[in-house]
């Protein structure tokens, strides 16, 4: 039979065993209410006053979802009256940027938007800014970069000088072309030079619609080099000079909008992490919120493929 001492012993163990389930299931609890509310735009009360929206379009460009579905999200608020893009991106996919573009052209039916260019908005950056209807950059902002790219390594002589030899079976002669492990035949060069040609037909076409400029014009402002912010004011292919403020500005004269409206910051919520191996799901940002280290943590590699748009020194 137990001793009193026993008895006690294991009274308190229960009590501890029953306090850390507590403790864990309020922070699960939390954790929940946290990651409900960061989808309906987090406990910013704010953010259900009229307001004007800030978004960053930031790194390389490729229009995935989670700022597809922010930029959405921005279109169908109410309370949100307009909208300023920062943009630090030297662009991106073709295809991406498109989708990015399309996205912000939605917005600016109902409400007002300002691209505001930072270090760098060139190519795909430069598509994202042409979706505004207002730009302001930096005097020393890169920017411009009007063109596409297509490029691939050939190493069919690496290959030969270490004995390797590449075999394929395929369904047509430009299947797979152009190809790495064999030199570019003139047909396949043909075929990928015309699809380059279509997207930067496409590209071109937009900088004059979107910048109202004579398409002679912008042929010759096209041929992938880049500007300074005070060279791209000359050219007309951005608004004028400043920060955000003169962004500011021009989309409360546009709308109307009082003097002292709030600019606020919309964000792509952070990814989802595993919790405790339970398979329930608690954000990175509610971890946080609660004092507490993420307990996963996921690296992404971004892929560029295809048809890019994007601007580096090593590429011009």
């Amino acid at each position: 039979m137990a001793t009193e001492a026993e008895l006690i012993i294991d009274r308190r163990r229960l009590k501890r065993r029953l306090t850390f389930w507590r403790v864990a299931a309020i922070l699960l609890f939390i954790g929940g209410l946290l990651a409900l509310a960061a989808s309906f735009g987090g406990f910013d009360l704010s953010k259900r006053q009229d307001h004007i929206a800030r978004i960053r379009i930031t790194g390389l460009i490729t229009g995935d979802q989670p700022t597809l579905d922010l930029l959405d999200d921005i279109a169908k608020a109410g309370h949100v009256k307009g909208l300023i893009v920062r943009i630090d991106s030297p662009g991106g996919t073709t295809a991406g940027s498109e989708a990015i573009y399309e996205a912000i052209r939605k917005i600016a039916k109902d409400k007002p938007v300002a691209a505001v260019m930072d270090t760098v908005a060139a190519s795909g950056g430069y598509i994202t800014a042409i979706a505004a209807d207002h730009i302001v950059a930096r005097g020393n902002t890169i920017t411009g970069s009007i063109g596409v790219i297509f490029q691939w390594a050939e190493v069919s002589k690496l290959l030969e000088t270490i004995g390797v030899q590449m075999q394929e079976i395929k369904s047509g002669d430009l299947k797979a072309e152009p190809s790495p492990f064999k030199p570019l035949s003139d047909k396949a060069r043909e075929v990928s030079n015309q699809m380059v040609q279509d997207s930067f037909a496409w590209f071109t076409g937009l900088v004059a619609e979107r910048r109202k400029l004579p398409i002679d014009k912008v042929k010759v402002l096209s041929d992938g080099r880049v500007y300074t912010g005070r060279q791209a004011v000359a050219e007309k292919l951005i608004d004028e000079l400043g920060g955000e403020d003169k962004a500011v500005d021009w989309i409360k004269k546009e709308k109307k909008l009082p003097a002292d409206i709030a600019v606020k910051d919309w964000a792509v919520p952070p990814e989802d992490s595993g919790l405790l191996g339970l398979g329930l799901k608690i954000t990175s940002g509610a971890l946080k919120a609660m004092g507490l280290p993420d307990l996963a943590q996921q690296a992404q590699l971004q892929k560029l493929d295809g048809l890019v748009s994007v601007w580096h020194p090593s590429l011009q």
